[in-house]
């Protein structure tokens, strides 16, 4: 198994002929900067008998670069009222696929800084290394001779002293979205959930995280009974039991902060008794993203090392079956903190699974220095109805909202192109979420999807707060405790297709190198 990114060098010379091509990324050629200006003359020349140089992408052939060829995939405008970074990366990405196409393996990227946007060319490196990304499958299958699909990705630096730590940035997020997308967008089978396990624990050996694989039966049921309820029935199947697997990473020096996470990777959702029909369940291996964040938010932490940041990582794997032994609506489960749920519907698996990993994290945390809490999960088909696609959304309780840490994450996410919007948990939230009896305390969802269910990924926010029992520490409490959800359903990737990767790029850029960028 390989679970190496990308091989990635540096150069200061955009004539280095270590490479067999060149990559522009720009916004126009008419504003390349001094160190570039031999680049200019061909695309002038280029442009008098073609007037849609800057709109359409174009491989010219320019003697003196390397491999005598050069791509130039434009960013098109980028200073209008809803323009942003992600230009860089949607242009260096689909300017890496006509190289490949143009037989390149060992492309230089070319990206000037833009005044707007000081990590252009980072951003454009993520773009690029995100077309080059293998499948884990295919990489197993040894249908290529090399586990990449181009030898080395070469990064122009204007100065010598950027390279190495544009290196590392890019080697390191593209490290963390490897293990993400492996993860993550692997089938059902290659990554059912004992199989994930084997995966993060070969992952992270010899590495500063540590890891423990939690599999037995019974400590689940009695430690986490929400999910054990949903691992039920894929119990009965050996390679399709739940695993919960811990990470735990801790910086050198005094602790000033502590991030605690727990992700949703439901290996394959079929819905359970409530089961999508109609083709709906086409995708559903996707259903482990949040799960994946977590690994791979603790794959960019075993890379950089960040000093006094102390994080605790909880991933819930498990199989959301069909079958004779399911979990059904109408069952009564009550939670690690002692709630009564009455289950509503059985493909709303993904509050289930989180939500005593979290109260777990909760009593955790009170112990801990600044602690923060979060689940990130592909919850909701309403956070696509409501954002679209693309967009990950960041939800606070009240001491996380009173730090402002959603419109942070925001921040944090426009630096490098990992976007998010900011929702608002509500009273009536909670309202929808209470017993509707004297049987239950809390009801775990209607009978409807989130797409046709009002405030659909606001609401389960709620939920996981009450079940929890996370509301017993709110702004009115002796020990308030800051909790974000993050729903990424949007932002996690199109199928058929590769996972983005969202939202382990906003967390490194605002946790670790926010600072340095």
């Amino acid at each position: 198994m390989c679970t190496s990114a990308q091989p990635i060098e540096w150069t200061a010379d955009c004539k280095n002929q270590n490479f067999d091509g060149l990559i522009l990324v720009t916004q126009s050629h008419d504003s390349l900067p001094a160190e570039l200006q031999c680049l200019r003359a061909p695309l002038q020349d280029y442009s008098s008998v073609d007037s849609g140089v800057g709109d359409e992408m174009v491989l010219l052939k320019v003697p003196g670069l390397p491999g005598n060829r050069m791509v130039y995939a434009a960013t098109g405008p980028v200073n209008r009222d809803y323009d942003d970074v992600r230009r860089f990366g949607d242009a260096a990405a689909n300017g890496i696929k006509r190289a490949l196409k143009a037989g390149m393996q060992r492309p230089l990227l070319v990206c000037p800084a833009h005044k707007d946007y000081k990590n252009s060319t980072l951003v454009a490196a993520l773009g690029a290394l995100h077309a080059l990304y293998m499948p884990l499958e295919v990489r197993e299958a040894n249908i290529k001779p090399s586990q990449y699909k181009a030898c080395v990705l070469g990064l122009w630096v204007a100065k010598e002293a950027q390279g190495p730590r544009l290196v590392e940035l890019a080697h390191a997020m593209e490290s963390g979205r490897l293990a993400y997308r492996d993860i993550g967008g692997s089938d059902p089978e290659r990554m059912a959930a004992p199989r994930v396990a084997d995966y993060v624990t070969e992952l992270f050996k010899d590495s500063p995280v540590k890891v423990e694989v939690l599999r037995d039966v019974k400590f689940m049921e009695k430690e986490y009974p929400c999910l054990a309820a949903v691992n039920r029935c894929a119990n009965a199947v050996p390679r399709h039991q739940a695993r919960v697997i811990k990470l735990h990473y801790c910086g050198e020096g005094p602790i000033q902060k502590t991030l605690m996470l727990v992700g949703k990777g439901i290996t394959y959702d079929t819905g359970g008794a409530d089961i999508k029909a109609g083709g709906f369940m086409a995708g559903m291996h996707r259903d482990k993203c949040g799960a994946a964040a977590v690994a791979g938010f603790f794959q960019i932490l075993a890379k950089l090392k960040p000093k006094h940041l102390k994080v605790v990582g909880s991933m819930a794997m498990v199989r959301n079956s069909v079958g004779s032994d399911c979990y059904v609506a109408d069952e009564l489960v009550l939670s690690r903190a002692g709630r009564r749920v009455r289950v509503g519907n059985t493909d709303a698996e993904g509050r289930m699974v989180m939500a005593d990993l979290l109260c777990e994290m909760k009593e955790k945390a009170v112990l801990e220095t600044s602690p923060e809490l979060f689940t990130i999960a592909t919850l909701t088909g309403h956070a696509i109805r409501a954002m679209g696609p693309n967009y990950s959304i960041i939800m606070d309780n009240g001491p996380a909202h009173r730090t402002g840490n959603a419109s942070q994450w925001q921040k944090a996410g426009e630096v490098l192109g990992d976007v998010f919007e900011v929702s608002t948990i509500r009273r009536e939230d909670y309202d929808f979420h209470k017993g509707k009896s004297e049987y239950e305390d809390i009801l775990q969802a209607n009978n409807l999807p989130s797409t046709l269910t009002p405030r659909g990924h606001q609401a389960p926010a709620a939920f996981l707060i009450m079940t929890s029992g996370l509301d017993k520490h709110g702004v009115d409490s002796a020990k308030p405790l800051p909790y974000s959800h993050v729903d990424i359903a949007g932002s996690s990737g199109p199928f058929p297709g590769v996972p983005t990767g969202a939202p382990i790029i906003a967390m490194a850029t605002h946790y670790i190198i926010g600072d340095t960028l």
